[in-house]
């Protein structure tokens, strides 16, 4: 079993910066794919980004295309951690942001996803 912990919302003014963090637990992630979701209020989840290991020290990372750019997905497996740094928010990305852990491949269907956090609230404010 994973346990993950997203930790770093809150509310922000747009063109702000925010920086989302998900703490794994229960056993090591480093060939995991770990990806970040979100579900806008009154909309369904959404893919956001993802981290997929390549072998060795070497990380992908995939984006939805219309974040790319100002949304960057990073990883520490020393410390079995993910990142989505967050940059020139806009109101449209408030959400509830979720991390995923899958033992599979990339993907961006939030049901191939085996292990869920509780979800972080990210407000941007206009």
């Amino acid at each position: 079993q994973v346990q993950l912990v997203e930790s770093g919302g809150g509310l922000v003014q747009a063109g702000g910066s925010l920086r989302l963090s998900c703490a794994a637990s229960g056993r090591t992630v480093t060939t995991y794919t770990m990806g970040w979701f979100r579900q806008p209020p009154g909309k369904e989840r959404e893919f956001v980004a993802s981290t997929r290991w390549a072998g060795g020290r070497r990380y992908y990372a995939d984006y939805t295309e219309s974040l790319k750019g100002r949304f960057t997905i990073s990883r520490d497996s020393a410390k079995n951690m993910v990142y989505l740094q967050m940059n020139s928010l806009k109101p449209e990305d408030t959400a509830v942001y979720s991390c995923a852990a899958r033992s599979s491949s990339i993907s961006t269907h939030s049901y191939e996803y085996e292990y869920w956090g509780q979800g972080t609230q990210v407000t941007v404010s206009s």
